[in-house]
C-alpha cells in the first residue's frame, strides 16, 4: 500500500492514484483496490480487480482499454550527481543550512 501508480486509458496516461488499500473480493481471485486518485479535488475510487491486472495487464472498463503501472522514484544518472559538501566549500568556510518548513509559516 502506498505505491504511486500512472493509469492509462486506451494507452494515454490519464492519472495518478495512491494504493490505499488491496483486500480480497469474496469472488476468488480478484481484489478490491482502493485507490485515491491524485487531482484537485481528491477523489477515491473503488476497482475490483485481478492480480495481473494490479501487476499491470491491460484490462477493460466500460469498453476501454486501462492499465495500472507502478511509478518509481526519479532516477539520477550517476554523471549528473550532487556536488559533496566538500565540493560547494570555497576556502573552507563553514557551511550553515537552515530548514525551513512550508506548513510551519504563520498565515496571514
Amino acid at each position: 500500500m502506498g505505491d504511486i501508480v500512472l493509469i492509462y486509458c486506451e494507452e494515454e496516461p490519464a492519472f495518478f492514484a495512491r494504493i490505499e488499500d488491496i483486500s480480497p473480493d469474496r469472488k476468488s481471485d480478484w481484489y478490491q483496490v482502493k485507490l485515491l486518485v491524485l487531482q484537485v479535488p481528491l477523489k477515491e475510487a473503488l476497482w475490483i480487480l485481478r492480480e495481473e491486472y494490479i501487476n499491470g495487464e491491460d484490462f477493460t472498463m466500460n469498453g476501454r482499454r486501462i492499465r495500472m503501472n507502478e511509478v518509481s522514484g526519479a532516477q539520477v544518472p550517476k554523471s549528473e550527481s550532487l556536488p559533496s559538501d566538500t565540493d560547494s566549500r570555497k576556502n573552507d568556510a563553514p557551511v550553515s543550512a537552515k530548514v525551513i518548513s512550508i506548513f510551519d509559516r504563520k498565515r496571514d
